[in-house]
């Protein structure tokens, strides 16, 4: 049997393309969110704290040490 019951096809689909400007947005918005999560797990505390007290301290405090940060 030199030809198989079913045809060979080397056409694939083409690959979806997201345009850039849709993408954007959503990047920008999960780099400032990434940012402010930073700030509050890494530096909200002492003189350069927003909020008054110790609760975001504390909120964050597990966090702060599993990313390494000091905070005692």
């Amino acid at each position: 049997m030199a030809q198989s019951a079913v045809p060979s096809s080397s056409a694939r689909p083409a690959p979806v393309r997201v345009p850039v400007r849709d993408i954007l947005p959503w990047a920008v918005f999960a780099a400032v969110l990434g940012v402010v999560l930073i700030y509050f797990v890494g530096a909200e505390q002492g003189a350069t704290s927003l909020f008054g007290g110790t609760w975001v301290h504390e909120f964050t405090h597990d966090g702060r040490h599993l990313l390494g940060f000091p905070c005692h």
